[in-house]
C-alpha cells in the first residue's frame, strides 16, 4: 500500500513539474530553437524577402569568409569594442561595487544612481549621449571651448567614433555592479577581521582577499559581458549607422542591414551563425582557463 501510495506521489510530482515548466518549455521551443533551426536552414539557401530561395549549400559561409571584405571589417570592429569594452567593464565593475559595499552614508542613494542609468539605457539615453559628443554643439566640445580646446567630431571621426560608443555602454553597468556588490558583500566579514589584526592594509586586503574570493563573480560577468558585447547594435545604428568608413560598423548591424535593408535573408544568417561560432569558441576559451584563476571557497 505504502508503495502504491508513493509511485502515485511521484506520478504527481512529476506531472506538476512538468506543467509548471510547460510555459517556459513552450517558449523555448517555440522562440530560441526553431528560430535557430530555421535560420540554419536559411544559411544554407539564397533567400530574399519573399521567402522563396534554392538550396546553396556553404556559398554564403564562402562568400562571407573569402569574399566580402566587410564580414571581416565588422569583425574586426566588433572584437576592438570587445577589447576595449569588457577588461574596462570589469574594473569598473568591481570598483565600484567595492565602493558600494562600504559602511558610507546615503549608501541607498549611491546604490540607486549607478542603477538608474541600467535602466533607463535605450534609445533616449543614446541620443542624449549623441547630443552630449556632437561635434558642433555638443556639451563636451562646449566644455572644452571654455579652456581654449577644440574638441573633434567625436562621432564624425573614425579614430574616436567607436571609443565613444564605448563610453556610452560603460555608463550603463549598474547591472554589473550590483553583481559584484552581491559577490563581495557574500565574503566573510572574519576574513577581514583577521587581515586588520594581523595588521593588512586596505589595499592589501583588496588584493589578498576581495579580489581572489571575487572571481566566481567576475568570471561570470566576463562571460555575461563578451556574449553581450559580441552583439552592439543600437548605438551604432542610432548614431553612427555604421560610419564614419565603417568604423562602428559591427556584425549585428552588418546582419540587420543584409536582412532588412537589402533583404538578403539567407546571406544575413550565415553571418548570424559565424557570429555565433565567434562568440562560442572565445566562450569556451575562457571556460577552459577558470580553473587556473577562479576561486571557490568549497573547492
Amino acid at each position: 500500500m505504502k508503495k502504491n501510495r508513493s509511485s502515485g506521489f511521484d506520478r504527481r510530482n512529476t506531472i506538476n513539474f512538468y506543467a509548471f515548466i510547460a510555459p517556459w518549455l513552450f517558449g523555448f521551443l517555440v522562440l530560441t530553437v526553431y528560430p535557430m533551426l530555421e535560420s540554419f536552414r536559411l544559411s544554407l539557401t539564397d533567400t530574399g524577402f519573399t521567402g522563396d530561395g534554392s538550396y546553396i549549400g556553404f556559398a554564403n559561409f564562402i562568400q562571407a569568409l573569402s569574399t566580402e571584405t566587410r564580414v571581416l571589417t565588422a569583425f574586426k570592429n566588433t572584437f576592438f569594442y570587445v577589447l576595449m569594452f569588457v577588461p574596462l567593464n570589469l574594473i569598473l565593475s568591481f570598483f565600484l561595487g567595492w565602493l558600494l559595499s562600504r559602511k558610507i552614508k546615503f549608501l541607498g542613494f549611491f546604490r540607486s544612481v549607478f542603477y538608474i542609468p541600467y535602466l533607463t539605457a535605450g534609445v533616449a539615453v543614446t541620443i542624449m549621449w549623441g547630443w552630449l559628443f556632437n561635434g558642433t554643439y555638443g556639451l563636451i566640445n562646449y566644455t572644452l571651448s571654455l579652456f581654449g580646446i577644440q574638441g573633434p567630431n567625436w562621432l564624425g571621426d573614425k579614430n574616436t567614433a567607436l571609443i565613444c560608443i564605448v563610453v556610452m555602454n560603460l555608463w550603463s553597468i549598474g547591472n554589473n555592479v550590483l553583481i559584484m556588490l552581491a559577490g563581495i558583500q557574500d565574503i566573510p566579514t572574519s576574513y577581514y577581521e583577521s587581515a586588520e589584526i594581523d595588521g593588512a592594509s586596505t589595499w592589501r586586503q583588496i588584493w589578498s582577499i576581495t579580489v581572489p574570493l571575487s572571481t566566481p563573480t567576475i568570471y561570470f560577468n566576463l562571460v555575461m559581458g563578451v556574449i553581450g558585447a559580441f552583439q552592439l547594435f543600437n548605438q551604432p545604428y542610432i548614431l553612427t549607422d555604421g560610419g564614419p568608413v565603417d568604423s562602428t560598423l559591427t556584425v549585428s548591424l552588418f546582419i540587420f542591414r543584409n536582412a532588412f535593408e537589402y533583404g538578403k535573408m539567407g546571406y544575413a544568417s550565415s553571418v548570424a551563425w559565424l557570429l555565433f561560432v565567434a562568440i562560442m569558441v572565445l566562450v569556451l576559451l575562457i571556460q577552459s582557463t577558470q580553473k587556473k584563476w577562479v576561486f571557490y571557497g568549497d573547492s
